[in-house]
């Protein structure tokens, strides 16, 4: 299975976020990818490609000029703005309830519209590191557009919390939207985007709720206690021509493979059923039994089980990374489930 990878995303490095009340050092680092690369090299997934260069038209694609606009400028903005600030720019004040309309000139107001969390610092390379990420994960889907069997996005930033609109949840543009979509404008009539990261996909879940030629399945965290809390119930199940193909398989607290299986089998069956031209999946490893901010009880093991099984449905697949913050074990898992898809491919 061919990787592609930029060292683009070190540029996006020495955020802060504020969990539980403190303000901390951002969980989602480079060192992830490091390790990632690190357990590639190791067990033979050494093919690896840089991606090509695209211009913003399949991000416009997915994500509104205005929002996009902001993100290339968001951290310039912020240093005209606040010069004695700490470099890194992050909204205090949200839009929440405000009229519909652009936000003002200050950077202040540019950053509560378009950031719905704080866990989306912006430093001096946020914009290089996740424009990079979007090229990563459309240079992969022409591997596999060209007859690979699958390919591997190592996308950094991660993506799949990100809306039109949006950013948030470590996640600034959509990577495997914005492929899912590329995927469509190419020909394809159907694709599948699965998504098995611990917290909920909302922004993929909402770019793609109102329409049919995508379908969305979702393993996660139960909103009622995880991040993001506010989407991802069973019962959002898609909306006018969309409706019917979403499909959220919330899941509780301490969730460990046995039950875990189950909700996958429940959803690699509506997606065989679907039968996709491409299939995506957005790969978070936070699922993990040690990952420091979820809460599953996933054994390494347990990711090579996901990789053949998602192998079993016989289809052109595109791993998108997504998240995983136990750095220690990030690449045995990454692998694992890489190693079990091609071992059962």
């Amino acid at each position: 299975m061919k990787v592609v990878y930029s060292d683009d995303h070190r540029l996006h490095a020495g955020g802060r976020e504020l969990l539980n009340g403190e303000l901390v050092p951002l969980f989602e680092t480079p060192d992830r990818l490091d390790r990632i690369l690190e357990q590639l090299i190791a067990r033979g997934f050494d093919e690896r490609l840089a991606p090509e260069s695209h211009d913003l038209t399949p991000i416009l694609r997915v994500h509104d000029p205005d929002y996009v606009a902001f993100l290339r400028e968001a951290h310039a903005l912020w240093r005209a703005e606040e010069p004695s600030a700490p470099d890194c720019a992050l909204p205090f004040a949200f839009a929440q309830g405000a009229a519909p309309r652009a936000p003002g000139r200050s950077v202040h107001a540019k950053l509560g519209r378009y950031c719905f969390d704080l866990s989306v610092p912006f430093v001096v390379g946020t914009w290089q590191a996740a424009k990079s990420a979007c090229d990563v994960a459309l240079t992969a889907l022409a591997l596999v557009k060209s007859g690979e069997r699958a390919a591997f996005a190592l996308c950094r930033p991660p993506g799949h919390h990100a809306g039109r609109a949006l950013a948030g949840g470590y996640c600034y543009l959509n990577n495997a939207a914005v492929a899912a979509q590329a995927a469509l404008d190419a020909g394809a009539a159907r694709v599948a985007l699965l998504d098995v990261d611990y917290h909920h996909g909302n922004g993929s879940q909402a770019i793609f709720y109102d329409r049919a030629e995508l379908l969305f399945v979702s393993l996660h965290g139960h909103p009622d206690q995880e991040y993001p809390y506010f989407s991802g119930f069973a019962e959002e199940a898609g909306g006018g021509p969309g409706e019917g193909f979403t499909l959220n398989l919330p899941l509780p607290w301490g969730t460990a493979w046995p039950d875990y299986a189950d909700a996958l089998e429940r959803g690699l069956a509506r997606i065989r059923d679907y039968g996709p031209d491409l299939l995506l999946v957005s790969l978070g490893v936070d699922s993990f039994k040690d990952d420091p901010i979820s809460h599953f009880r996933l054994e390494h093991d347990d990711f090579r089980r996901i990789g053949a099984a998602v192998a079993e449905l016989g289809r052109p697949t595109l791993f998108v990374m997504e998240g995983g913050y136990a750095v220690a074990d990030i690449g045995v898992n990454v692998v694992n489930c890489l190693s079990g898809f091609a071992e059962d491919a």
